[in-house]
């Protein structure tokens, strides 16, 4: 579970930034298996494990990646109220998706060896 919170008492801070380095990446790989809404977004970022990411972080993302067209938006009928602005990744974006991937690949490999592999070089206190 990651929880985006400012707590640094239970390594919040640490999280907030390794989500703020991933959120991109997370909401393109979501918006890649479905277009959705923001709304819906949140929702699925939930039920994957990211708690407390609200509108106010979803929605500034969203045009941010529009503006460097990883993302764009089609205005879509809503079965209960106003039309929904409905984003799915760009041709760049689905492209910018896979290289993320494999240079989030490495990366998670090189910090889990980092992580898992004794210090043999230096004397232990």
């Amino acid at each position: 579970m990651i929880v985006a919170d400012q707590d640094g008492s239970n390594g919040g801070d640490r999280q907030t930034q390794l989500l703020r380095g991933a959120l991109d990446m997370c909401l393109l790989a979501l918006l890649d298996k479905e277009p959705a809404h923001g709304y819906e977004l949140v929702r699925r970022l939930e039920v994957t494990g990211f708690e407390g990411v609200g509108y106010g972080t979803i929605y500034p993302l969203l045009t941010r990646m529009r503006r460097l067209n990883l993302v764009a938006d089609e205005m879509q009928a809503s079965p209960s109220g106003p039309p929904r602005k409905v984003y799915a990744p760009t041709a760049a974006g689905r492209e910018r998706l896979h290289a993320w991937r494999e240079q989030w690949t490495r990366f998670v490999d090189t910090v889990n060896s980092a992580l898992t592999t004794p210090d043999t070089d230096s004397p232990r206190s």
